[in-house]
């Protein structure tokens, strides 16, 4: 199978799948269990971004990996607003388990200050985006450096997106059923 699974053991990253928890912006789980997949071409490349984090005495907690094609519907039709949500009939780097959501711990397990959470639809989580404090502003750098340094490229509205270039034309969308155990309920 072209998706591997993501966890703590094997790859050193703490792993927080918010799409399994009422902790998104539809305020319900989307997923039944929180499993991290990630096609293996992008598993090779967070394995080059925890080693990068980890010499800056950081360590990546993941927020979202491989999407199923059902849950991005879902997602879509509680808010369809392109800047942030992708439309499923267009596919999203995520339903291609090549877009993973994260953010950088410090050394004693606390998020970095980002200047807005995740999921938020909103200016302020742009890259670039003004009004950020200068630690905030420091941290988004941060994760851009290692995460283009590790092969990802960035998505402009939202600070804690990465996916592989050219997704959509390199990789197949998954469905649930892909999985060796689903995700979805």
């Amino acid at each position: 199978m072209a998706l591997v699974e993501i966890t703590p053991q094997e790859y050193d990253v703490d792993i927080d799948i918010v799409y399994a928890t009422d902790r998104n912006f539809t305020g319900a789980p989307i997923y039944s269990r929180p499993a991290c997949y990630l096609h293996r071409d992008a598993a090779d490349c967070l394995k080059k971004a925890i080693a990068m984090a980890r010499r800056h005495g950081k360590r990546i907690r993941v927020l979202d990996a491989f999407r199923p094609q059902e849950a991005q519907r879902a997602l879509w039709n509680h808010t369809p607003n392109p800047d942030f949500i992708a439309n499923p009939d267009l596919g999203s780097p995520h339903g291609r388990g090549v877009a993973i959501d994260l953010t950088l711990l410090d050394a004693n397990g606390k998020e970095l200050d980002m200047g807005a959470g995740f999921d938020e639809m909103h200016t302020r989580s742009n890259h670039g985006a003004d009004g950020l404090s200068k630690t905030a502003e420091a941290n988004r750098f941060l994760l851009l450096a290692i995460m283009v340094s590790a092969g990802f490229e960035y998505y402009d509205h939202e600070w804690w997106h990465y996916q592989l270039p050219d997704a959509r034309k390199k990789y197949p969308l998954f469905s649930d059923s892909s999985l060796p155990q689903s995700m979805l309920k």
